[in-house]
């Protein structure tokens, strides 16, 4: 009992590292959405507020596809940080997902960051996390803890590989995972932590019956520098800009499958990054440091509004492309150029 509090007692302190981390730097690169062209619509015959954006996800309602994604629980001020988060996600009618859970799967005393987020979304969408060495055990306790609506399953070996304390053996993670998939009767969502996911991998994990992505795109929060930051033995400059760009990692795997279901996130910012990728294929929008950043910083008004103001301007850019819907934005014609199109056509198959 001793060694399991100990070990609780290092992923808090990790854990609060990494929100002080993400804080004190940006740590943003580029996703190459600025690459994609959506053309203008001069005649859009449509009045702005007949403009629809609600969508179905994971069978409930919600007014925008946009999410807060797993960002923080299992210290202390993370029941502060997820309870103000679950207001907004609660507020606006749109989904949210909780940090890794794995803390609290091990000590209940950790719960409480997590137990908030339902309590105060009450029916609303709420998705539950846990890492990809989690077992078929720990998965039902996630899922039960916060009786979430789906499960992340996140995978981060290239923030694990540069942790000092992370792990170094990554073998049988996709029979782990469709061991989960196979036994859950809730949606799996396998999530990538910022270094992008892809054609091979999603073709991977779709034949053992995974049928949700979020393609956690290079462009967003870089746990690679954030661990260069905590580790003093060794300097992992030069991988700075690993990674799949998230509008690449987007583009290459948005018609794979027709079930297939895209949470694109990495880096997402502004309405127009939004709009970019649920015209080109996103079923879902993910926003995690931005909304963190601006919680932290300047408090739960500015947060509410960070988020409130990209709805709205999605709006706008939808008016400018004559789409009164969601479903008419796939139909939006765009081009790809710069650096995004030299990727593409580059590409060795």
């Amino acid at each position: 009992m001793k060694d399991q509090n100990e070990k609780s007692k290092i992923r808090s302190s990790r854990k609060k590292d990494h929100v002080e981390h993400v804080l004190k730097n940006k740590f943003e690169s580029n996703t190459h959405f600025n690459d994609i062209y959506l053309e203008h619509n001069s005649l859009p015959e449509i009045d702005f507020n007949d403009i629809d954006t609600k969508i179905n996800f994971l069978d409930k309602n919600i007014n925008f596809p946009i999410m807060i994604n797993a960002m923080t629980g299992g210290f202390d001020r993370a029941v502060e940080i997820n309870s103000n988060l679950a207001k907004i996600a609660k507020n606006l009618n749109i989904p949210m997902a909780v940090g890794s859970q794995t803390i609290a799967i091990k000590d209940k005393e950790y719960e409480k960051s997590f137990k908030i987020v339902r309590e105060i979304l009450n029916d609303g969408v709420v998705i539950s996390n846990v890492n990809s060495f989690a077992n078929v055990d720990e998965a039902k306790k996630a899922i039960d803890m916060i009786n979430s609506d789906a499960l992340q399953i996140h995978l981060n070996p290239a923030q694990e590989i540069c942790m000092p304390e992370g792990d170094r053996n990554f073998k049988g993670v996709l029979r782990n995972i469709e061991n989960i998939v196979k036994v859950l009767d809730k949606p799996v969502i396998i999530k990538e932590v910022g270094f992008g996911i892809s054609k091979n991998v999603v073709n991977s994990l779709y034949d053992i019956g995974v049928r949700y992505i979020d393609l956690g795109g290079h462009g967003g929060t870089n746990f690679i520098k954030i661990e260069n930051a905590r580790n003093s033995n060794f300097e992992f400059d030069e991988l700075f800009e690993w990674g799949i760009p998230t509008a690449l990692s987007l583009l290459e795997t948005k018609d794979l499958k027709k079930d297939l279901n895209i949470v694109c996130s990495g880096g997402m910012r502004t309405a127009n990054d939004v709009i970019k990728a649920l015209s080109i294929g996103a079923n879902m929008i993910g926003v995690s440091g931005p909304i963190l950043r601006e919680l932290e910083e300047k408090g739960y008004e500015s947060a509410y509004k960070y988020i409130e103001n990209i709805i709205y301007k999605s709006k706008v850019i939808m008016l400018l492309l004559g789409k009164k819907n969601i479903n008419e934005l796939r139909t939006v014609p765009y081009r790809i150029k710069g650096e995004l199109k030299e990727l593409l056509d580059g590409k060795n198959e």
